[in-house]
């Protein structure tokens, strides 16, 4: 995986089109150099000065995202889906596909490919996550780990993980503004949180004050 980072400092991220193409999660598909990395800082630089980053493209079927998060180890031990897999390793993408609606998609992935994807209805910071219904076949989304040094085992040593995720659209139906076209923005956020010293350590691409579910902090998405 080309770990070469070309970062850019935005405020509004623009998401560029892509041809469909299948996952390997190695991030190696030359449709992903058609946009650059962006980094992730972390609230504890000084304790975890792990490389943390992203790309996002879109489709005619979905958005396609790919993480990368260097690591020393994997701790995290959930393997269940739908479980509270933040209390371990684990890599979140948080969707909202229209602005004025404190509606959005949470998505979160571990070392150990376990998911949890909700959609969360918040209301002034009291807020709670709901499953998808019917979450199969094309409304499933697709998902591929790559551990790098390393096993996909809990307590392992590793380098690094990266991520490779495709939403399809059909997961978001009937939410507004879907799916994106050329000038639609979203808004959305990226984040990270690792527990090798058993305190958790987080990153985020908008910087955030107490949770990640500050939505009015969610930086801007714009289809291009």
């Amino acid at each position: 995986m080309n770990i070469q980072t070309d970062d850019v400092a935005v405020e509004s991220l623009i998401v560029y089109q892509c041809e469909d193409f299948e996952l390997n999660g190695k991030g190696d598909n030359l449709q992903w150099d058609k946009t650059k990395w962006i980094s992730m800082p972390s609230s504890e630089e000084q304790i975890h000065p792990y490389e943390t980053k992203f790309k996002i493209l879109y489709s005619e079927k979905g958005i396609y995202i790919l993480g990368y998060c260097e690591d020393n180890l994997i701790s995290t031990d959930y393997t269940k889906d739908q479980d509270d897999i933040w209390k371990g390793d684990v890599f979140e993408v948080f969707l909202q596909t229209d602005p004025a609606n404190p509606l959005y998609f949470e998505y979160e992935i571990n070392p150990l490919n376990t998911e949890l994807a909700i959609l969360v209805p918040n209301n002034e910071g009291d807020f709670f996550g709901w499953s998808p219904w019917h979450y199969e076949g094309d409304r499933k989304i697709k998902r591929v780990v790559q551990i790098h040094g390393g096993n996909a085992k809990s307590g392992e040593k590793i380098d690094a993980w990266s991520i490779e995720l495709f939403f399809p659209y059909a997961l978001f139906k009937a939410l507004k503004n879907v799916p994106p076209k050329t000038g639609t923005e979203w808004t959305g956020n990226f984040y990270r949180m690792d527990y090798d010293t058993g305190e958790r350590v987080a990153w985020s691409w908008k910087p955030v004050e107490k949770t990640f579910h500050e939505y009015k902090k969610f930086g801007k998405l714009a289809f291009q």
